[in-house]
């Protein structure tokens, strides 16, 4: 599996005109599947994406005149669960794209919907868990268009075949 995450300040799913899912401060999560993919790929990557520190602690008011020199934007303290922030969850087959031959991306290796449905609905109940709310999601394979407002920017990728 393969999630490319980003900090948002706000995101949200639209379908047809219609909006499916919004988040304010949190992450933005973006999810392939691979056919190899299975519960150990899903178990990582749902503790990775959760307990990734990439948001900064609030704010301290300065004391006496002292000034806060806690470390550059982005360096990350906390956790999305340690801020209370969310998540929004969407399906991205294109994670896999092969560009090794000529100018047209294959998607050989994207897992194909009867494997990759339930194992990306593993994903968004194991999300919900570890999280302790609900995680709004995209639709799987619907066309959707997607907006966000990247904070930072921090944008991460990770892959469950290749722990880094």
């Amino acid at each position: 599996m393969r999630v490319v995450l980003q900090r948002v300040t706000s995101a949200r799913v639209v379908i047809a005109g219609h909006e499916q899912a919004r988040i304010g401060p949190g992450l933005l999560v973006f999810v392939g599947v691979e056919e190899v993919d299975g519960p150990e790929d899903i178990e990582w990557l749902a503790r990775k994406t959760v307990d990734l520190r990439v948001f900064e602690p609030a704010p301290v008011e300065p004391v006496d005149g002292a000034t806060d020199d806690s470390g550059a934007r982005g360096a990350g303290e906390r956790s999305v669960v340690q801020v209370g922030g969310e998540i929004l969850l969407v399906s991205q087959f294109t994670l896999f794209a092969s560009t090794r031959k000529g100018t047209r991306p294959s998607w050989h290796r994207a897992a194909r919907p009867p494997i990759a449905i339930p194992l990306y609905e593993a994903f968004h109940r194991r999300l919900t868990e570890l999280l302790g709310r609900t995680v709004p999601a995209g639709i799987f394979g619907a066309d959707m268009s997607i907006e966000l407002t990247n904070d930072g920017p921090v944008t991460l990728w990770l892959d469950s075949k290749a722990r880094e």
